[in-house]
């Protein structure tokens, strides 16, 4: 592994991981770029379990570095301090063999274009491979979390503390969701079986698998057929909460990337109903109308608008909704074992200014609810001022508004909603509370 294409690929990672961690850049976009030019679908997969594992233990590789070296490296090096975070991933989160990691990683340091710290490079991993990482007594060093956010889940969830931050760093298996009208989930479950793959159903989730095996998206069978699409269970349930109905006027008011929408399209197709989906951002739409066209879901009462759903004089025509999706944005601390770099974007002053944009959206959307119509409000966060304390405010302010129950599968009782935890159930964490306009 210390051939050029090796040295070469460790080099990416390590840009990957500068871009991400020094300009604030998102891991997805980044991979996203960077991926296609990987010829080789196993260095693909290598150069994202690298950039994973990189991030997800991000402040453990920190603190072991900062025991070994003598001095920080230069503002400078800081592609090569993003290449000794791959080094260490290999070695700790990948446990690749010394022989498979260290030699090509310190070779990277070439292509990085700091030569004089290939010696550097590889001391410190050849140290790494032969001795455990140094701990620390801190618990967010140890399990590499920021510590505002350590300090707000012992807050929130003070006897799930430990098992949240443990789920955040481990994988989180594959979701898949058929479009009942194409495929059925027995025929998919077969045919993901007879590929070797270990997929199985859930009770609560009737059209979907759980598949644990890595493997990518364009292998799986039907994927090309648009019969099928990648959700998680979690955010599959939000649909499932808002049971919309095939003759029903619906908006998904936050609707990219488009997996709830196209839920909520299955629901209505072949009915009378309608669908509004916005967006805010237009590339972001334009993944809803993908995902739409890709499953045969491009219906005439099917609306996909670029607009700001909480500015409603610029794009509402004054009809009523039967039914409103808000899944509103949030600070994604219930997917952070999906995307680990938001541990590392998100800051704890983000919050006060997602509330009030949560709350905004909130008031502007329920007056275009008809009487006796439901709003379902939920988040991908597990944070209570997000969730349980933004739904109760709503509730004190309007009286004409009621929590509908949901049963336990959408997690735990939290104040007018339900929470799932990271994690639980194989899911991610989200938030869900079902409100009726009285009539």
């Amino acid at each position: 592994m210390n051939s050029p294409a090796g040295a070469a690929l460790r080099a990416r990672a390590a840009r990957v991981l500068a871009a991400v961690l020094g300009e604030g850049r998102s891991l997805k976009a980044v991979l996203g770029a960077a991926l296609p030019s990987v010829p080789d679908p196993r260095d693909r997969a290598l150069l994202e379990a690298i950039c994973f594992g990189a991030l997800r233990h991000r402040r453990r590789y920190d603190h072991a570095l900062s025991a070994w070296l003598a001095k920080p490296l230069a503002a400078r090096d800081f592609p090569v301090h993003c290449l000794l975070l791959a080094g260490l991933a290999q070695l700790d989160a990948l446990g690749l063999p010394a022989h498979a990691a260290v030699g090509a990683t310190a070779e990277a340091t070439r292509e990085l274009g700091r030569a004089p710290l290939v010696g550097l490079v590889n001391a410190l991993l050849r140290r790494a491979s032969r001795e455990p990482l140094p701990a620390s007594d801190d618990p967010a060093v140890a399990t590499s979390h920021p510590d505002w956010l350590v300090a707000a889940l012992r807050a929130d969830w003070p006897g799930d503390v430990d098992a949240v931050l443990a789920a955040n760093n481990r994988p989180a298996p594959l979701w898949l969701r058929v479009n009942p009208g194409q495929l059925g989930i027995d025929r998919l479950l077969r045919s993901l079986r007879e590929d070797g793959l270990s997929a199985a159903p859930h009770p609560s989730l009737p059209d979907s698998a759980r598949v644990d095996d890595p493997i990518a998206v364009e292998r799986l069978p039907f994927w090309h057929t648009g019969a099928l699409s990648v959700q998680d269970g979690a955010a599959q349930l939000a649909v499932h909460a808002l049971a919309p109905g095939a003759d029903e006027r619906v908006l998904d008011a936050c609707a990219a990337p488009g997996g709830k929408t196209a839920q909520v399209a299955e629901r209505i197709y072949g009915g009378r109903g309608e669908l509004v989906a916005l967006d805010i951002e237009s590339r972001r739409l334009a993944r809803v109308s993908e995902t739409l066209a890709r499953q045969g879901l491009d219906i005439d009462r099917v609306h996909v608008a670029v607009a700001d759903a909480a500015a409603v004089d610029a794009w509402w025509d004054g009809r009523p909704f039967d039914a409103i999706l808000l899944d509103a944005p949030c600070s994604a601390t219930g997917i952070i074992r999906r995307q680990p770099d938001i541990k590392w974007h998100r800051r704890a002053d983000d919050i006060p200014a997602l509330v009030a944009q949560q709350a905004r959206l909130l008031e502007a959307l329920w007056p275009l609810l008809r009487p006796g119509g439901r709003l379902l409000y939920a988040t991908c966060s597990v944070l209570r001022d997000e969730n349980e304390r933004q739904v109760d405010r709503f509730l004190a302010a309007h009286p004409e508004a009621t929590a509908l129950p949901l049963d336990a599968r959408f997690g735990r009782p939290s104040g007018a909603g339900r929470q799932r935890l990271p994690g639980e159930d194989g899911m991610d964490g989200f938030f869900y509370a079902l409100l009726a306009k009285a009539g």
